[in-house]
């Protein structure tokens, strides 16, 4: 019976772990993404950017969102001056988003 209490805790702090990577992440986002994607994730229209909340981009592996957060994508540039830290907080934020 000791496994339960211990897995309890274990997922405690998972979970406030991801909450303070997503509050990082919300953070970063609000100082360098915000502009192009806006507050709520769902992009300049005339851009014709998915929602970050979208399934398609929900659906990307984090891995994806991070190489996209670093390195740019299509027409978005890379995240100037981004952490590798910095990015995996902004992907547990953008995970958030999700509709």
């Amino acid at each position: 019976m000791r496994f339960l209490p211990v897995c309890v805790v274990l997922l405690t702090l998972v979970a406030v772990q991801a909450f303070g990577a997503a509050a990082d992440g919300k953070a970063v986002y609000e100082k360098s993404c915000q502009k192009c994607h806006k507050a709520d994730g769902s992009g300049i229209p005339a851009m014709k950017m998915k929602p970050l909340g979208s399934a398609e981009v929900q659906a990307k592996p984090d891995a994806e969102l991070k190489k996209a957060i670093t390195a740019g994508t299509g027409k978005m540039k890379p995240v100037a001056g981004v952490t590798d830290a910095q990015a995996a907080d902004l992907v547990a934020y953008i995970r958030t988003l999700k509709k």
